[in-house]
């Protein structure tokens, strides 16, 4: 006859009880395990910077050269007095003045030639028309005017083409007297060509005269004249 067991004393009974506290066991143990920090082991030491050193600036410093001393001053040259012995001839100078007794030379002073123009109503002497040699020097202007007049009355014939087309009117003639006296540069300005032709032809058969002079000096003289040309 087997013994009966107490349903109470069953362990089996409990089996379940004993798996819960298993449970919560190892579900503590992991929590713990994963909260547990660890931790590296610290020294308390100061680190060492080389760098640091090498930075650090080194004063330089310089030898002070003392200047060596001035060389001493030069020993003063004897001077040795010589005698003068030789002579000194004495310049003498003489006066340029010249004595009243003295003749002075006369220079002939070379004239000047003017190269310049001078009109007729302010040149010093006017040209001499031929026949006004022997007329006084105040009054050779008025004969020039003269002289000239009665060789263009002279000289004057009116042009038969002008006369037809009955061209008339005045031209103005001008030209140059030259310092040997010959008439050259002859320019007209007129109302027609054939009017001006024969003004032209009338200062052209002007005989030579003498120069006219400028502080004794001849001189190119341009002198105008107006010749009318007017129909009957």
């Amino acid at each position: 006859m087997q013994p009966k067991k107490n349903p109470k004393s069953d362990l089996r009974n409990y089996s379940s009880l004993f798996l819960a506290f298993g449970l919560c066991f190892i579900l503590f143990v992991s929590w713990r395990a994963i909260e547990a920090k660890t931790y590296e082991a610290q020294y308390d030491y100061e680190s060492l910077n080389v760098d640091d050193d090498d930075d650090e600036e080194i004063p330089i410093t310089e030898q002070i050269k003392t200047p060596p001393p001035p060389p001493p001053p030069p020993a003063p040259e004897i001077i040795e007095v010589v005698e003068d012995e030789e002579e000194i001839e004495e310049t003498i100078i003489e006066s340029t003045e010249t004595d009243q007794e003295e003749i002075v030379e006369e220079v002939e002073v070379m004239e000047e030639e003017i190269d310049m123009d001078i009109p007729f109503a302010i040149i010093e002497d006017v040209p001499l028309f031929p026949g006004c040699e022997r007329v006084a020097k105040s009054k050779r202007r008025d004969c020039f005017q003269e002289k000239m007049n009665q060789h263009i009355r002279k000289n004057f014939r009116y042009p038969e083409i002008a006369q037809e087309m009955g061209i008339q009117g005045r031209v103005f003639v001008q030209f140059m007297i030259g310092k040997d006296g010959s008439i050259s540069g002859v320019r007209t300005r007129g109302p027609d060509k054939n009017l001006e032709k024969e003004a032209k032809r009338i200062i052209d058969r002007l005989p030579r005269m003498s120069p006219g002079r400028q502080r004794g000096i001849p001189v190119r003289v341009p002198f105008s004249i107006p010749i009318t040309f007017k129909l009957q």
